[in-house]
């Protein structure tokens, strides 16, 4: 599917009566954290706070990263996780998980932060009625890498995952590490056989300058469950302290146990191994898989951005000769799943998209990266990241807010890409002050023009004798799929 080389940036379609309002952070591509309001003004950007990813919290306060490790020596590893307050003042701060001499640079405690964290009170990082980020106190979940050998996964170097429980005074309270549970996971022979061969290895960023390290799981979110009504009806597997993750390579989306560290709900690797994962269908790639937090409509079920892409482990085919990213798909999913009966509550593909389906359907497409969250009035806001494209939909699918990131990156990846973003309300930004919600309806694309280039108008359009209506005779083609 081929993309326009020139297009509008910033928010291109802005209805306020549908939409809910309030300020949207982002990580701009290597400039920092970029709060926008609905109208895509730029209100704040705490330049060179790096967000894998950026949040907003109450006060006016941001999380994120001062930066990352030289991409030669690391794969995605960012120094340290932040807080800093409007004023870009650093608050709270934590790097003391490993030390590192990476040549080049001064020796140095690093973080070693990838890809989220959450801070106590919020279960998942975005707003929820009654359940807010602290500012000032609490511990902070983090997703960590560590360099483990693992010779279930494979005899090469492994790039772990590892999530950390860190106070506020920056102390590790707890520790969980991935691949310690890999034999609870359920991949086949096959999958085991070709991770063996290659557990994902490469190098430390996609210039591929690292020393080569086996990134077998890659989780990309972890997030606390919180409080929920499948706790509260009895079935222990969904304590709110319990916390799900989910692992790109591997299409798996699992629960584990704070108390055991054991995996005590999961979906995938695979995913036609029973009638309600058949009718789920495939999980590819996924991003930001999370529990809806309480109050919010939607509360309990799974919300997960299903990027398609290539992910997953197993038998060679055509596509995956050597049995790695063995499941492919080339269009994007928002899913909304009940995660007793794994049924589909709501889900936006491209068919909800407006799309033609299969022949368009790469037009909803973020093959990595992206999120979705849920917003109180029951609309979804959706990042399909590799695009830069932040939207919000309806329950029924409506578009009724579009921002398009005019940033793009210069080094790792030249893209307008956004790793994640969030909404918060109007209020966790007081220092803002009011802001103006003027209306941007959606362009008619048939008939707008660049200057110069008008339409045609009636005195310009003739019609041929004999041409009204098709006709499907020699020199036609009817009915091709090509």
């Amino acid at each position: 599917m081929g993309h326009p080389t020139i297009y509008p940036t910033g928010v291109t379609v802005y209805n306020p009566d549908k939409a809910w309002n309030g300020f949207t952070i982002l990580s701009a591509p290597e400039l920092g954290a970029l709060l926008i309001n609905m109208n895509g003004a730029e209100i704040r950007l705490w330049k060179d706070v790096q967000g894998f990813p950026n949040k907003l919290f109450p006060g006016g306060h941001v999380m994120g990263s001062t930066g990352t490790r030289d991409p030669k020596y690391a794969l995605q590893d960012q120094l340290d996780v932040i807080q800093v307050d409007w004023d870009g003042n650093i608050v709270w701060k934590f790097d003391q998980a490993e030390f590192v001499e990476d040549p080049g640079s001064e020796p140095r405690w690093v973080a070693r932060q990838h890809h989220d964290f959450q801070r106590e009170g919020s279960p998942v990082g975005y707003y929820a009625p009654g359940l807010e980020p602290k500012t000032a106190s609490g511990n902070s979940l983090i997703l960590s890498h560590k360099d483990v050998k693992c010779p279930f996964i494979s005899d090469k170097p492994i790039l772990d995952d590892v999530i950390y429980e860190v106070n506020w005074d920056g102390e590790i309270v707890w520790e969980w590490l991935c691949s310690d549970h890999v034999e609870e996971m359920g991949f086949t022979e096959a999958a085991l056989n070709a991770m063996c061969r290659d557990p994902n290895f490469r190098g430390g960023s996609l210039i591929e300058e690292a020393p080569g390290v086996g990134d077998w799981m890659h989780m990309n979110s972890m997030s606390a469950l919180g409080p929920n009504k499948w706790f509260d009806a009895g079935d222990s597997r969904f304590h709110p302290d319990n916390i799900i993750v989910d692992g790109r390579e591997t299409n798996i989306i699992c629960i584990i146990d704070k108390k055991t560290g054991r995996i005590v709900w999961q979906i995938g690797p695979d995913y036609d191994t029973s009638a309600e994962l058949k009718a789920l269908g495939w999980i590819v790639g996924q991003h930001h898989a999370h529990m809806i937090p309480a109050g919010l409509p939607g509360a309990g079920n799974i919300l997960v951005f299903d990027n398609g892409g290539w992910a997953g482990y197993g038998n060679p085919n055509p596509g995956a000769p050597k049995g790695v990213k063995t499941a492919q798909r080339d269009y994007s999913r928002v899913l909304e799943i009940d995660p007793v009966t794994l049924k589909i509550v709501w889900q936006y593909t491209p068919r909800e998209a407006g799309f033609l389906v299969p022949l368009d359907a790469s037009r909803f497409y973020s093959p990595f990266i992206s999120s979705a969250q849920r917003l109180p009035n029951g609309n979804t806001l959706i990042c399909e990241g590799s695009d830069g494209r932040i939207f919000e939909v309806t329950a029924e699918h409506e578009l009724v807010w579009e921002y398009l990131c005019p940033y793009k990156g210069k080094v790792a990846l030249p893209m307008n890409w956004v790793y994640r973003a969030y909404r918060a309300p109007y209020d966790w930004a007081p220092q803002a002050g009011p802001q103006e919600e003027t209306p941007i309806k959606t362009v008619d694309v048939s008939t707008f023009r660049m200057p110069g280039a008008a339409p045609l108008g009636p005195q310009s359009t003739v019609t041929v004798a004999g041409t009204k209506g098709y006709h499907g005779g020699a020199g036609h083609c009817v009915g091709t799929t090509d």
